[in-house]
């Protein structure tokens, strides 16, 4: 009669031989485990390219890699103001006339909170520079790595902020 102890590794064995060598995600990405920077329920039915950007953002936190969250953080902004001035039918003020591209994200701020058509809080005017300057140390800096204290410390005003801008682009 085999021990206890045989069986399980057998088991284990038999378990290892079937798992894949390798995992591969599915090519649209996963949904999060976890709703800790933006919840679902704020993005859901706005636009899907939206929605694949919050479940990174969320994703990246729940991984503990921080740096990916910063700059994720960072195109969610980005994004969302563009689709503010899409949304009033004004997107030719954050155009470059010379390119055709829209502005940087620091120019697209700029007329952001100089935009006469909606009146943004407090909260949002003091809080977008903040979040294009992680992203931007994440992306660009060698010597910086994002920390979770550093996303955590973003995160409410990020939460605010995103929902005022998907409201103000009509997207909700």
């Amino acid at each position: 009669m085999k021990s206890i102890a045989l069986k399980a590794l057998e088991i284990i064995k038999g378990i290892e031989a079937e798992a894949p060598i390798h995992y591969v995600p599915p090519s649209q990405g996963k949904k999060p485990l976890s709703q800790n920077i933006i919840p679902h329920n704020i993005i859901i039915g706005t636009r899907g390219y939206i929605e694949r950007v919050v479940f990174q953002i969320n994703g990246t936190y729940e991984q503990g890699w921080f740096d990916a969250c910063a700059v994720m953080m960072r195109r969610l902004i980005e994004t969302l103001i563009i689709e503010c001035f899409e949304g009033h039918n004004i997107s030719e003020k954050i155009i470059d006339l010379r390119t055709g591209d829209f502005y940087r994200l620091s120019e697209l701020i700029s007329k952001m909170l100089q935009e006469p058509s909606w009146n943004l809080g407090r909260n949002t005017k003091r809080a977008l520079h903040s979040f294009k300057t992680i992203g931007d140390q994440s992306a660009h800096s060698r010597r910086y790595n994002a920390h979770r204290e550093d996303i955590d410390k973003l995160n409410p005003d990020f939460r605010n902020v995103c929902q005022e801008l998907i409201y103000l682009a009509k997207l909700k």
